[in-house]
């Protein structure tokens, strides 16, 4: 039933999310303000790259399965009819830079001959063909498990490089903070070392005038007077 297989696409798509992003890196069933739910999204640098699960099947099979050649023919347009309007409805309601998405999408089609038919077959007409082009004019990007386990890698990737930036970011932070501190110490540093130098001049001057005053009170008990008055005073800055 196309109500059962499209949950089954969406099943899918989460779990192959699980499995190559962290958590944090993708939403299920996020909700735009306009109320439309995309079955995906995926958190890059801040913003979502909108993921939607598509299985155009039922003109599919019977484009596949039709042996009359006239026939099929009318079963393969209404198959790529099908994907056109799938591939506008995505870009039509989640493709929202003002909502914070990027300005393309990606439609998931989670079995490989529905891709292959869709995408890679190049046939006289060259209806597939226009079938991507007209995708890629409409900035969505058709994905099957395969591609877009290919593109989950290339995100990894990406999402790697964005946290070596931000640690080399905070790095040069943390170092620019460290050189203010610097910078600050020094300045600290050379008024303590101006203070201990103008308090090893006053020690030295003290101690010139605590030599004198104790020569000076030697002479004194020992009854010296005219060696007294010849001695220098404390209070004299010359020795």
């Amino acid at each position: 039933a196309p109500k059962f297989r499209g949950g089954v696409g969406e099943f899918f798509l989460g779990d192959l999310l699980g499995q190559i992003l962290p958590q944090a890196c993708f939403f299920l069933q996020h909700r735009f303000k306009s109320g439309e739910k995309v079955d995906a999204a995926i958190n890059i640098n801040d913003r979502l790259v909108p993921v939607d699960a598509k299985f155009p099947l039922e003109n599919f099979k019977k484009y596949i399965q039709e042996a009359d050649e006239k026939a099929k023919e009318a079963q393969r347009k209404k198959f790529v009819t099908d994907v056109k309007k799938h591939i506008d409805d995505i870009a039509t309601k989640y493709i929202l830079p003002e909502e914070g998405t990027y300005d393309f999408a990606l439609m998931y089609i989670p079995a490989e001959n529905v891709y292959y038919e869709t995408i890679l077959k190049d046939e006289a007409l060259g209806e597939e063909r226009g079938l991507y082009s007209h995708a890629i004019r409409r900035r969505v990007i058709p994905v099957s498990p395969n591609s877009f386990f290919a593109y989950l890698q290339v995100i990894v990737y990406g999402l790697k490089g964005m946290e070596i930036e931000k640690s080399a970011h905070l790095i040069y932070q943390t170092l620019a903070q460290l050189r203010g501190d610097l910078a600050r110490f020094q300045g600290e540093f050379q008024t303590l070392g101006t203070h201990l130098g103008n308090a090893k001049t006053r020690f030295d001057e003290a101690e010139k005038r605590l030599g004198k005053f104790s020569n000076r009170l030697d002479l004194v008990s020992e009854g010296r007077p005219a060696e007294l008055a010849a001695a220098p005073k404390p209070e004299d800055s010359g020795d």
